[in-house]
């Protein structure tokens, strides 16, 4: 694996998107699962909030911090269906990391096989985040993944990440297709030790 596999730090400013139990179908409205790849997912991040009734876009703060890199978020973000349309479309707006309150398991561990952070906190402390934010746009934070930390400011706040998924990402074994090929000779030595799989001779 190469080394840029190791995740132990994101950083970059941030968008607070505030609200309890945002689902993935707010996230990533179902009317655009048909598509066959991830590639235009970017464009469909939150697309219906985004837009008012004549299809312009509003104020909501993915529209206000375009190019923000860390989302703030609050309870039980990513809730309902298990779409991976939700991560992806965050990961290709360009989001490499989140600090919210709690996630749905499923949404969090999507997140894992992407490579991007999902730490949490209080509820204070997101909503202190979250006001710093709207006061400073332009403000970096920073997630350290392997200090468990988040630094904004001149303020560093302790936050919990899941065992699995630090272990993936300081470790660099969050991507499993990429690991799967990095290993890929050890996985045809293992095949061909195997008495009850044929070879193509």
């Amino acid at each position: 694996m190469s080394e840029d596999q190791h995740i132990t730090e994101v950083s970059g400013t941030g968008v607070p998107i505030p609200g309890d139990d945002v689902d993935t179908d707010q996230i990533l409205p179902a009317k655009f699962m048909k598509e066959v790849t991830f590639d235009n997912m970017a464009d469909y991040l939150f697309y219906d909030a985004r837009r008012d009734d004549d299809g312009e876009f509003n104020d909501h703060p993915l529209n206000r911090f375009e190019g923000a890199s860390i989302a703030v978020v609050n309870s039980n973000f990513g809730c309902g269906s298990s779409r991976e349309h939700a991560p992806q479309a965050m990961m290709r707006w360009g989001i490499d990391g989140v600090v919210g309150e709690s996630y749905a398991e499923i949404f969090r561990d999507n997140c894992k096989s992407l490579g991007i952070p999902a730490v949490t906190t209080d509820h204070e402390t997101v909503v202190e985040l979250q006001e710093w934010i709207e006061a400073n746009p332009d403000g970096d934070i920073d997630v350290d993944v392997e200090n468990e930390t988040v630094t904004y400011g001149d303020t560093v706040i302790d936050v919990d990440v899941d065992d699995a998924m630090r272990e993936a990402l300081v470790e660099g074994i969050w991507d499993t297709t990429a690991l799967m090929y990095s290993n890929r000779s050890k996985v045809d030595e293992t095949v061909a030790d195997l008495p009850y799989v044929e070879g193509d001779d």
